[in-house]
């Protein structure tokens, strides 16, 4: 197998700092809805030492660029105390959906730098130089960080979204599972195998035609 090392140092800076922003958005949102729990937690930081998880943000979307596969991943979870959040279980799906949203509108943006700059992105992936690379690999690795972290699955940012809309049942189910939840994710991604790599292709694919249309591509 074939590695391309240019390829592969884009696409950890874009993951260090994508994720960065996704975890300190989380902590943020916590702290302006009244909770100082991530901050006590050194997690206000845009340093990204403070979180990091060595396998899921790291480890996991250097293989999954090395397999060729789409990229995803994830970060230590930033933590909150629910009985400081306003607005209950509301204010903690804001909390959740801070992180995901804060990747969409970096895909955004760097899709309209790319459309700005001559080298709009495109689904495929072919791109022109150094550059090109960049803005390609920013819009996919954000695309992907924000459609894998809205799966309904705890610990996933997607669970506490489902959590506020849920009927009491579906929440009882969910907090029997978050203990386990990261084994279910787990167990999606290598059972799903080429079938979840389908999904998060067409959905990515959405987005970028979706943009391409707002920039008038």
């Amino acid at each position: 197998m074939n590695v391309d090392v240019t390829y592969i140092i884009v696409v950890l800076g874009v993951v260090l700092v994508s994720m960065t922003l996704h975890e300190a958005m989380h902590a943020y949102a916590g702290y302006w809805l009244g909770d100082d729990t991530a901050r006590l937690s050194g997690r206000l930081s845009l340093n990204p030492i403070k979180h990091i998880d060595p396998f899921l943000t790291v480890l996991l979307p250097l293989l999954l660029a090395i397999s060729g596969a789409p990229i995803f991943g994830a970060a230590k979870p930033v933590p909150y105390n629910p009985n400081n959040i306003r607005w209950d279980e509301w204010g903690a799906a804001l909390l959740a959906i801070a992180g995901p949203l804060t990747n969409l509108v970096l895909a955004f943006f760097i899709y309209g730098l790319s459309v700005y700059l001559g080298q709009p992105v495109n689904i495929s992936g072919v791109t022109s130089g150094i550059v090109g690379l960049i803005l390609t690999v920013g819009v996919m690795v954000n695309l992907g960080f924000f459609i894998f972290n809205l799966i309904p699955i705890p610990p996933l940012d997607g669970s506490r979204v489902l959590y506020a809309l849920a009927p009491d049942f579906v929440r009882r189910g969910m907090e029997s599972m978050e203990r386990f939840g990261i084994i279910v994710v787990f167990a999606l991604i290598l059972i799903g195998g080429s079938a979840f790599s389908t999904f998060l292709l067409g959905a990515m694919g959405f987005f970028v035609q979706l943009f391409a249309k707002i920039f008038g591509v």
